[in-house]
């Protein structure tokens, strides 16, 4: 309903993850190029994982595209709930495997043929599942197994698992350290810092179909990264309620009071309050501190020399 009123042509603050709004940082850019690189190489296990609405998914459909676009069969499991007969005929679904067979000796047998023959093509085959910090310990040993359908060479079937961090505890685990240890790619995704935010809603709004005159001022932009701690998922919702906002009473500039009132209506100033208190402190800061903290030893160390060197000599210990 906005729109037209901001001049725009689609929503630009959708959160459904569309492959064309993804912004690439340094971190996404690394990830997306671990995953080309593993899949191109027949590396057979990749890992991605992030914190939730850091743009996993977002990622994982623009490595869609490009496979479709190269005709690479792909296989993409969103639902994680599944047990081991679930997942495979699922997998064998959706390569477009026919199979009615519910033996899955048989069903295996089949998978390794048609893997096999798209290997002697010159071609290679990519299952993908989301959110596999779900999957039990049976369905993860199972797709252990998978990466056993092999040449003497290479890997005929690429795994891509992306997971919340939790998932990298899981594989820590045990009973899943042969999973772990075929694991020869990890990426992962992150947050935005403040100029990444500010370029990230700049560049939605224009993919969008802005003109480029500023809707947000600078100050809601900062706001916005406050808030959200530079999490996707958490200025796009922030940015739409602010737009809705922003039409209901007839304002071409998002200010940062309209920011306020809708982190208020989302109780993300409490919330991320608390966040950042109890949020680690990032690398760069830590390595200051330490270097901080060694500068002043060294002169503490040098001035009590200083003042040895000039007490009397029947004073010093």
């Amino acid at each position: 309903m906005y729109k037209e009123f901001f001049g725009l042509r689609a929503n630009p603050f959708n959160v459904n993850p569309d492959p064309r709004y993804l912004y690439l940082t340094r971190h996404t850019e690394e990830a997306l190029a671990c995953l080309t690189y593993g899949i191109q190489s027949r590396k057979g296990f990749v890992l991605l994982t992030g914190e939730v609405g850091t743009g996993k998914t977002t990622l994982i459909n623009k490595l869609m595209e490009w496979l479709r676009l190269q005709q690479v069969a792909t296989a993409f499991i969103f639902n994680s709930r599944m047990d081991v007969p679930q997942l495979l005929d699922y997998m064998m679904a959706d390569f477009g495997i026919p199979c009615d067979t519910k033996s899955k000796s048989e069903l295996l047998q089949r998978l390794y043929n048609w893997l096999l023959d798209r290997y002697r093509a010159g071609e290679t085959a990519v299952l993908v599942i989301d959110e596999a910090q779900n999957l039990s310990d049976e369905v993860l040993e199972e797709i252990r197994m998978m990466t056993n359908l092999e040449t003497f060479t290479e890997k005929l079937l690429q795994i891509v698992l992306v997971g919340q961090p939790e998932l990298e505890q899981r594989l820590k685990q045990p009973q899943l350290r042969q999973l772990r240890q075929r694991l020869t790619l990890r990426a992962k995704t992150h947050p935005f810092n403040l100029e990444e935010t500010k370029s990230y809603i700049t560049q939605r709004l224009r993919i969008a179909g802005s003109n480029g005159e500023p809707i947000f001022d600078t100050d809601a932009t900062t706001a916005i990264f406050r808030y959200s701690l530079g999490i996707p998922r958490v200025i796009n919702l922030v940015c739409e309620h602010c737009l809705v906002s922003a039409f209901v009473d007839q304002k071409k500039t998002v200010a940062v009071e309209v920011v306020d009132s809708v982190a208020r209506d989302f109780d993300l100033a409490e919330g991320n309050a608390a966040a950042s208190m109890t949020a680690p402190v990032p690398p760069s800061e830590k390595f200051d501190l330490v270097d901080a903290l060694r500068t002043l030893a060294t002169l503490a160390d040098r001035l009590r020399q200083s003042e040895q060197q000039d007490l009397p000599k029947e004073r010093k210990l």
